[in-house]
């Protein structure tokens, strides 16, 4: 899979595009990209994805704007399982914002050799969003390239969605997010140091890098680990603040790996969430903390017990 940053291509060769945030790569993009691999393959046609760093809402109001499901990295890790050819990140900045949805759409075609674009039946574009499908299939008529709408794709009557996945997690409901996503939700990053005192407390744990301080989930999860060329690995995490030990402290992801002392510092991982435990809480000392962890420790060891 190429990467490109930016609306340009070294490969001249024309392209099937679609365009959008694709945050959390859900079944409804999933949907999109195979839809769009399937019109691809008979034209002879390279699939391509343009997505946008930051998200529009995240340049225009990032206070509030949604929190996200993926990083740039876990996106594009999730593109590649798809069997995409180009990703092109385009870079959402003051210009890029002011450009009109027709100079947008001649971009596509110019500097992409676009030939087949597949969009979301919500898609809009330009300069205070005002293009559309019906804009972008006109000058595609004149332009010389075809454009095609997918439809939502709904699951027991709701709309399968970035915002309903982030609802799901918000809520806890680990089920209802796996049945969005298609798999598992899941965190991946760099495991890094932290304070040590899990080790202290009897309970070490592999600190993995946040890359957003504002995760969709918070809480105490069972957890399987992957990544690095290790077995997957069962454990318990606790993301959050760290109320007990923190004042205004920021999202941590830790966790504790059961039957595993290795050394896996700087090693990649990727945090699999399958089932929440319970929320946060603040404890009155270590000692109360320590003992509702080895109660979660014993939870998270009887739920793959019943589930694996």
């Amino acid at each position: 899979m190429l990467i490109f940053r930016g609306l340009y291509s070294t490969d001249k060769k024309p392209v099937a595009l679609t365009i959008g945030n694709f945050d959390g790569v859900h079944l409804g993009h999933q949907a999109l990209l195979k839809q769009l691999r399937m019109t691809a393959q008979p034209l002879g046609l390279p699939t391509a994805v343009l997505v946008f760093e930051p998200y529009p809402r995240e340049f225009f109001t990032p206070q509030e704007a949604p929190v996200r499901l993926t990083s740039m990295r876990e996106k594009l890790e999730l593109f590649a399982t798809f069997d995409v050819d180009r990703v092109h990140v385009c870079r959402f900045n003051s210009n890029f914002a002011q450009m009109s949805a027709v100079d947008f759409i001649h971009a596509l075609h110019e500097k992409l050799a676009t030939k087949f674009v597949l969009i979301g039946d919500d898609f809009r574009f330009g300069n205070r969003r005002s293009g559309d499908f019906a804009l972008m299939e006109k000058i595609g008529s004149q332009q010389g390239f075809k454009v095609e709408v997918m439809h939502s794709v709904s699951h027991n009557g709701i709309r399968i969605s970035s915002t309903a996945v982030r609802a799901a997690l918000g809520e806890g409901d680990l089920r209802a997010a796996e049945r969005y996503l298609g798999r598992p939700y899941s965190i991946s990053g760099r495991v890094v140091h932290g304070d040590g005192l899990g080790k202290q407390l009897g309970f070490p744990t592999a600190n993995i890098q946040l890359k957003h301080n504002r995760p969709p989930l918070t809480g105490i999860f069972v957890v399987r680990v992957k990544g690095d060329g290790l077995p997957p690995m069962q454990g318990v995490a606790s993301l959050g603040v760290r109320p007990t030990v923190k004042q205004n402290g920021k999202p941590v992801l830790e966790v504790h790996l059961f039957d595993f002392s290795g050394e896996i510092y700087n090693k990649h991982l990727r945090v699999d969430f399958l089932h929440k435990l319970r929320d946060e809480v603040k404890y009155l000392d270590l000692q109360s903390l320590t003992q509702q962890i080895e109660l979660d420790v014993s939870n998270a060891k009887q739920w793959f017990i019943q589930h694996d």
